[in-house]
């Protein structure tokens, strides 16, 4: 199996296969040698960003887990496109796995999302998520791979970097007012790597999950809970009108967008039982 993008989510893949199978992981630094042979992971170099560097890749595995993130900028993902290139010079694996996000559903209002609703990416990034989508799909049904695109929310894990809103909490962070607020979508961690297993030995053909846990919150509720367990005192509420002046911006393109994920397919398809349904389960202990 090779991983693309050998992150947090990836490691911990690795860690629930090592000794089942054989792994290999993308990597351009140097420095990550060690640690990704601690995990059990044959480092193999090579860099999204350079084409020629990923020949090597072809033929080497038959399932691929493709977790990196794109470029920084433009309308597409190149990234994902080289990799691609890649794979096709030589026997294509019989599985593809890609991580995505639900941002490419953009603002539901609130609405239950499942996966035949048509994306509606408003920002860059989610944008070069969905060129990204398109190209699995495509590749899936040009050359007979059975892809699968995982659309994941917001990530948390008591044992992740940042993984938990007590940094955000300690800050003093406000969040919207209940009457502007939006619901957000969460996965913990681990149940996200044993979603990413699943559908690599599940998924159906070019098929699309929601990969999420059951609920359903809003943001300020989200850190209210937090702040309940932590013994921390509750974030401000302020008015949409206000946050501008109080939030970055990267959580302000957060605050602009509201959905509810339907997990029913991952659950039913992938059948995969969720270690941590409820977000007040995968908190404790952060």
């Amino acid at each position: 199996m090779l991983l693309v993008g050998c992150g947090d989510i990836g490691l911990r893949v690795a860690e629930r296969l090592r000794g089942r199978v054989t792994l290999m992981a993308v990597t351009s630094s140097a420095h990550r040698l060690a640690e990704l042979r601690g995990h059990g992971v044959r480092p193999l170099a090579g860099n999204l960003d350079a084409p020629d560097s990923l020949r090597r890749l072809a033929g080497l595995a038959t399932r691929v887990l493709h977790l990196a993130p794109p470029q920084g900028e433009g309308w597409s993902d190149r990234r994902t496109r080289s990799l691609l290139v890649a794979l096709r010079r030589r026997r294509l694996p019989a599985s593809l796995v890609y991580g995505s996000t639900s941002g490419v559903y953009g603002d539901c209002q609130a609405a239950l999302v499942n996966e035949v609703r048509t994306p509606r990416a408003d920002t860059p990034r989610a944008r070069r998520r969905l060129d990204a989508e398109l190209s699995v799909r495509f590749t899936g049904r040009s050359a007979g791979v059975r892809s699968s695109i995982l659309r994941i929310p917001g990530i948390y894990g008591v044992d992740r970097e940042g993984g938990t809103p007590r940094a955000r909490l300690q800050k003093g962070t406000p969040v919207l007012r209940r009457e502007d607020d939006v619901y957000t979508n969460h996965i913990q961690a681990d149940d996200l790597a044993r979603a990413c297993i699943a559908a690599l030995w599940r998924g159906r053909s070019q098929r699309v999950y929601n990969v999420n846990d059951d609920s359903q919150l809003k943001m300020g509720d989200y850190f209210d809970l937090a702040a309940d367990l932590y013994g921390l005192p509750r974030p401000q509420r302020v008015a949409r009108s206000t946050a501008q002046n109080e939030l970055p911006l990267m959580l302000l393109s957060f605050m602009s967008e509201s959905r509810r994920m339907d997990n029913s397919r991952m659950k039913k398809e992938l059948r995969l039982r969720l270690l941590y349904p409820d977000v007040s389960d995968g908190l404790r202990g952060g």
